[in-house]
């Protein structure tokens, strides 16, 4: 399975709630943490690979947890801003600003519903692939300056 690159259509597209978490549903999640993987990525939203589903997995200590139609209903005030990376913009890293601690509402691969509290690295994991089911990049998220830098880079690299 391959991840979709910047400049893909899919990847600015609002993906679907998941209606009910089927065979269909796991499969999709095994294929998004087979490509995680061979990605040597920490996170990935289902329109990575193509599919557009509210579906995040991340994975910062070998066991990837899955949240299905993921719903961030909680931030902190306090904003950290850091250096993000994504795998649909491989080589390029940009400052983002997000949530030092959100409260996050989804399914788990089971159907049923649970809450989480992340806070830190896991936060920002969550909040980086929540934007991905919603059409956002982490180059939407930076400053001007650092989007015209990463697409005047961008549109240099030849199409492979």
């Amino acid at each position: 399975m391959t991840i979709r690159k910047f400049g893909d259509p899919v990847l600015k597209e609002k993906s679907m709630p998941v209606e009910k978490v089927d065979r269909e549903v796991k499969k999709t999640v095994k294929l998004m943490i087979d490509a995680m993987k061979t990605a040597n990525g920490v996170g990935l939203a289902a329109p990575q690979i193509g599919i557009l589903k509210q579906i995040i997995i991340f994975d910062i200590e070998e066991s990837p947890i899955c949240l299905i139609n993921p719903e961030i209903f909680w931030e902190s005030k306090i904003k950290v801003v850091d250096e993000e990376g994504c795998l649909s913009v491989p080589g390029v890293i940009v400052p983002v600003e997000r949530a030092k601690k959100i409260k996050v509402r989804a399914l788990n691969i089971k159907g049923k519903q649970f809450e989480v509290v992340a806070e830190g690295l896991i936060a920002r994991i969550i909040q980086h692939e929540v934007d991905h089911v919603n059409g956002v990049l982490i180059i939407d998220r930076t400053t001007k300056d650092e989007k015209r830098r990463v697409l005047k880079e961008l549109s240099s690299v030849p199409a492979l």
